[in-house]
């Protein structure tokens, strides 16, 4: 079953992601759990702020918690670089969400990150 990440007004294609990186193999770039998890709103999934809004990260009810806590730690995420108009590049998670909370909820400090450069995002990326 094909897999997307969808982001605002885009539309990431994890397979054709998965397929490049397999086509031009790269070393894997470590990622700060607690940063990402924070950054996704994980960290609040389990006992939700009413207050507070994650702007870029599943809702409380959107990630399954069991099937997160069964994932393979060891498959890289999979981070994107997005053209920001006017500045750098910014990164984002598309693939390796319920890895990020599993790794967060066992207190580990890194995971294996799979990093695209523009040029690969772009590749991957279409307007909803």
């Amino acid at each position: 079953m094909p897999q997307w990440f969808h982001f605002g007004p885009w539309v990431f294609d994890i397979d054709a992601a998965r397929t490049l990186i397999a086509a031009t193999p790269r070393a894997t770039s470590p990622v700060d759990v607690t940063a990402w998890a924070t950054a996704y709103g994980l960290t609040h999934l389990d006992n939700p702020n009413p207050w507070a809004i994650s702007l870029i990260g599943p809702a409380h009810n959107a990630i399954n918690r069991t099937y997160a806590m069964t994932t393979d730690l060891t498959q890289p995420l999979i981070v994107a670089h997005v053209d920001i108009p006017g500045a750098a590049p910014a990164p984002l998670l598309i693939d390796g969400t319920h890895r990020l909370y599993r790794a967060w909820r066992e207190h580990l400090p890194q995971l294996p990150a799979h990093l695209l450069t523009v040029a690969e995002t772009r590749q991957i990326k279409t307007q909803r």
